[in-house]
């Protein structure tokens, strides 16, 4: 039984500002963001980790080696992984939400709420499909190379990537991927898989119960 907790970067710059980072875009964290990192890192402290799996992108890397130093595991290992990345949202990367919703309705409307609707291609970005094509063999990765009952990994990565990951391992269609809603900047959500990766149960979504702060609308995508 291999669990799998996914964990979205701490807050940046651009999340407060409501704009789109995507795979291009790359804000720092704010200050604030590695204290209630740190909390996420407390909520962790019981359990044994067997390895971190992070997207390249420094927003997750600086989350993912804060939660490391934190943990009381001076050995655990971490990869960088380059399929963990965010979606790459081309021309509205950096753009505000605001902006891109006046300039590109159809599409805003489509990513937020009709993943099966979304065409990318006005704004040369990439698709749902591209997406999970890209990111589900590195679950395939991770949990062939931690099949034991008792292995659990942290894999820390982007909002909108993670979101329809976790809803498609899930056995989500495209249409329903943004059914359970939004993540939140510095959530938890854990998957366990008995089977090595033919299925996978929901054991918590989108969890900042351990955060001091509520999460607001800009935290969370």
């Amino acid at each position: 039984m291999t669990k799998l907790l996914f964990i979205r970067h701490g807050k940046t710059e651009w999340n407060l500002e409501g704009r789109y980072q995507g795979s291009q875009g790359d804000s720092p964290l704010l200050p604030a963001s590695y204290q209630e990192i740190h909390e996420l890192a407390a909520a962790l402290e019981e359990l044994h980790f067997n390895h971190i799996y992070v997207s390249p992108l420094k927003r997750a890397r600086d989350t993912a080696m804060t939660i490391r130093q934190d943990l009381t595991q001076p050995e655990l290992p971490v990869t960088i992984l380059s399929r963990l990345r965010e979606f790459n949202l081309g021309k509205m990367e950096g753009m505000a939400f605001t902006d891109v919703q006046a300039r590109y309705p159809k599409e805003y409307d489509a990513f937020r709420n009709h993943p099966d609707l979304y065409d990318p291609t006005l704004i040369q970005g990439e698709s749902f499909q591209q997406l999970l094509k890209r990111m589900t063999p590195a679950i395939q990765q991770i949990v062939a190379a931690n099949p034991r009952r008792e292995d659990n990994v942290l894999i820390v990565s982007h909002g909108a990537a993670l979101n329809a990951l976790v809803n498609s391992l899930l056995g989500a269609s495209l249409a329903t991927l943004r059914k359970r809603g939004g993540l939140s900047n510095t959530s938890m959500t854990i998957l366990e898989t008995r089977d090595r990766g033919n299925s996978y149960k929901l054991l918590d979504w989108n969890d900042t119960s351990y955060l001091s702060r509520t999460p607001d609308v800009t935290d969370t995508i």
